[in-house]
């Protein structure tokens, strides 16, 4: 049996017919965590390591932090909750920084307890978040972009196509005025408007859904929420512009998605934790509501096919932050080399991933096949998800 959390296990223990007066007891026995830290030195190391032993728990070190011959080294801590809960009391009294590491573990361990449904206020209109799948249907006003470009680059066919990924269960609509497929030709804020502002000045007066914008741009940002977008949708997660005091005035949920240029990384899922935590600091310091951030970890960017595998099958990592996550994998050339097929082609390969996806704790799918995806979102919850939002008959 693998126990997720306290709650999980507080069932299981009620289930054998123990006093209820000793589940808040057990429980924390009961989970089981193994948490990486990286680059700590070796005196850092070394009393974690002895710490965690003496509570019956373990930490795996490089082999030169006993001598100190080592430099630095990561080390992965092994215990229950109840163990690290006790790590964490014996951390905050000692030197080296550990103080202020064992506020970090202790934020992990509460993240890792899993994420409570909430209701997200995107600028008037409300989002369930954890409760059921969102979906959220791709709108991309471009000559270019990979699956769908200039299918909808009139504004009118764009606004029918919104209404009618709305009315196919569509939870949110993400509206983008600039490709970002490998090579594309980056445009002029002037342009990205000229673009988007036609159609966004319709759909929101004609839909009940959210619509977010796909900018990078805090330009094109600011005059979206003017018009009345309700999310901001970063692809660089506020580096190298001034997006983030643009979503901070406005009160805006944002997304922040993982990219970079190139594809090396130390730890791939450890370099993208660290990452989001660098944006999620930005966003602090601009006065962005923690609560209003879900974060993309970025199939297709910035990664090969092997390592947009690789996060796909680590998903569930991204829970020691703590926040929604959303995933775009739909017609993606992970999908594409895999089966060896063209965009048009990739509706079940872009299936197998939402649904994994979700399985591995996706809050929000963003996909070009709305019908499809919102059935295999709705079956996937019916297998992974329980409480309010699952209602399912028989």
């Amino acid at each position: 049996m693998v126990v997720l959390n306290r709650e999980q296990a507080k069932r299981e223990i009620s289930m054998v017919g123990s006093d209820p007066g000793g589940w808040r007891w057990l429980a924390p026995k009961a989970v089981h965590r193994v948490l990486k830290i990286s680059g700590l030195m070796p005196r850092q190391a070394n009393i974690i390591k002895q710490e965690m032993l003496g509570k019956g728990g373990d930490a795996a070190v490089a082999r030169g932090v006993i001598d100190c011959t080592a430099e630095r080294s990561n080390v992965l801590v092994m215990g229950t909750v109840k163990q690290l809960e006790a790590l964490i009391v014996k951390l905050k009294m000692q030197p080296f920084g550990l103080a202020a590491l064992a506020d970090q573990i202790r934020e992990v361990l509460v993240s890792l307890e899993g994420r409570k449904p909430f209701n997200l206020d995107c600028r008037g209109k409300i989002l369930p978040i954890g409760s059921r799948t969102l979906v959220m249907g791709i709108l991309n006003v471009t000559p270019d972009s990979f699956s769908d470009g200039g299918q909808f680059f009139d504004a009118g066919r764009a606004v029918d196509q919104a209404l009618r990924m709305e009315s196919e269960g569509a939870d949110i609509i993400d509206l983008g005025g600039e490709s970002t497929r490998p090579g594309h030709q980056e445009i002029t804020p002037q342009e990205e408007m000229q673009r988007i502002i036609p159609v966004l000045s319709r759909l929101v007066r004609e839909l009940k859904i959210p619509v977010s914008v796909d900018t990078t741009k805090a330009e094109v940002a600011a005059r979206a929420l003017e018009e009345g977008a309700n999310i901001i949708n970063d692809q660089w997660a506020l580096r190298g512009n001034e997006l983030a005091a643009v979503v901070a005035r406005y009160r805006s949920p944002l997304i922040i998605m993982h990219n970079q240029k190139g594809s090396e990384y130390n730890d791939l899922m450890g370099d993208m934790i660290r990452y989001f935590r660098e944006s999620l600091a930005l966003a602090g310091e601009a006065g962005i509501d923690r609560s209003n951030i879900i974060i993309d970890p970025g199939i297709g960017f910035g990664k090969t096919v092997k390592q947009n595998l690789e996060t796909m099958r680590r998903l569930k990592e991204l829970d020691c932050i703590g926040l929604p996550v959303l995933l775009g994998t739909s017609r993606k050339s992970m999908i594409g080399k895999t089966l060896d097929l063209p965009p048009g082609e990739r509706v079940e390969g872009t299936a197998a991933t939402v649904a994994l996806g979700i399985t591995y704790g996706a809050d929000i799918v963003r996909v070009h096949d709305v019908k499809e995806m919102v059935r295999v979102a709705r079956m996937t919850d019916a297998m992974v998800r329980t409480g309010p939002g699952v209602d399912v008959n028989g």
